[in-house]
């Protein structure tokens, strides 16, 4: 399944480099990300730990058919970090939004779409997380951007739909009760080039 979603998600930007159009264009981005995942629970009696915000980044491909109303489908490698008072949570994931678009006015736009996500790796204060819920999830993204000839510069939200926790164990595999909601929430900055 997950080998069938990065094929058809590759094709669909191998189809919008050849088949390029008016308004339509195919390029690389990257940029930033201010992210906090969810809270933490170190057992059933604990109080959650909230996240404390942290800077990670991106760097993918984009497409864009249309013009003044477009679909603008992205595939992007992310990096996250989220601390919880002396530990980090960092996740290595890729991200598939699909977003529709609207040219507002001049070189200003607003778009919003779903997140396909699918997490390559995670690590928790130096242990490899296995028991993560489901590597695949869906997100939000809304935002706006910039157009400019060839360079577009986008400000959006993500937020992790789909509830999904990690669960801890120790070394003898008992498990400690930990749990860590691995939603993104974060503010992304992205810079953008049309080849």
């Amino acid at each position: 399944m997950k080998k069938l979603i990065f094929s058809a998600l590759l094709g669909l930007m191998t189809t919008f480099a050849i088949n390029a159009q008016s308004g339509s264009s195919f390029g690389i981005k990257a940029g930033l990300n201010y992210n906090a995942n969810g809270n933490y629970f170190e057992s059933i009696e604990a109080n959650a730990q909230n996240p404390d915000r942290n800077v990670g980044y991106h760097i993918g491909v984009f497409g864009k058919l249309g013009n003044s109303i477009f679909f603008r489908p992205e595939l992007v490698y992310t990096a996250t970090r989220s601390d919880y008072n002396n530990d980090a949570f960092k996740m290595k994931k890729i991200d598939a939004p699909l977003l529709v678009g609207l040219k507002v006015i001049g070189p200003l736009n607003v778009f919003a779409g779903p997140s396909l996500q699918y997490i390559l790796d995670s690590e928790f204060d130096g242990i490899d997380i296995k028991d993560i819920e489901n590597d695949f999830t869906v997100g939000l993204n809304f935002g706006v951007g910039i157009s400019i000839k060839n360079i577009g510069i986008d400000l959006r939200y993500e937020r992790g739909l789909s509830k999904n926790e990690a669960r801890f164990l120790s070394n003898n595999n008992i498990d400690l009760n930990s749990r860590l909601d691995t939603r993104p929430d974060q503010l992304i900055l992205g810079l953008s080039v049309a080849l």
